[in-house]
């Protein structure tokens, strides 16, 4: 699939909108669930900014979805076959991190993320991101430190760590090679 960053950004901001308006929440309503501006929700709805992973998770967590099923509510087409070329690949452009949806859509209760992540990168994820939700993380190349609340975590490559109770999350690549990994979410029962 070789969606352009601006078209992805759109099709984000499409879906943030219509997640926002099927709850029947303002901009400001969503602003206050989430802890981000109103000013930049109205930004990310209308595609005229890049995302973070940060501001993409605090906007999936007031909806209780995962950052993986926002994107993928934004991206994904139905069949139970996603090619690696039609796999959507989101880039955070704050850290370079590089996110590409591997399972299909379907109604399975599991999505399947592949990340790779830049040396010497920072991702933060808050605690909304994690609510309702079983996530495991996989290493498959690298070193991953995850750190979990005030617990740290460093992960080689095969190790696999389940994640605990919803907490502030960062996860670092304190090396001078990329890691990558693989994220397996269950998905939560909203629909």
């Amino acid at each position: 699939m070789s969606t352009k960053p601006d078209e992805l950004n759109q099709r984000i901001g499409a879906r943030v909108r219509l997640e926002r308006e099927s709850l029947g929440w303002s901009l400001t309503e969503l602003a206050a669930r989430s802890g981000v501006s109103r000013a930049m929700v109205h930004k990310v709805e209308r595609g005229d900014c890049s995302p973070t992973a940060t501001l993409l998770a605090r906007l999936s967590g007031a909806f209780g979805l995962s950052m993986s099923e926002l994107i993928a509510r934004a991206e994904m087409r139905a069949g139970r076959l996603l090619r690696q070329a039609d796999q959507p690949v989101w880039t955070d452009p704050q850290s370079g991190y590089v996110r590409r949806h591997v399972s299909p859509a379907s109604d399975m209760p599991l999505d399947l993320v592949h990340i790779s992540l830049p040396p010497g990168a920072v991702v933060a994820m808050p605690a909304a991101a994690y609510v309702a939700r079983r996530q495991l993380i996989w290493s498959l190349s690298g070193s991953l430190v995850f750190i979990e609340g005030d617990t740290r975590h460093v992960l080689d490559a095969g190790d696999c760590l389940a994640l605990g109770p919803p907490a502030d999350c960062l996860f670092k690549n304190e090396t001078a090679s990329a890691c990558t990994y693989a994220v397996a979410v269950l998905k939560s029962s909203r629909g």
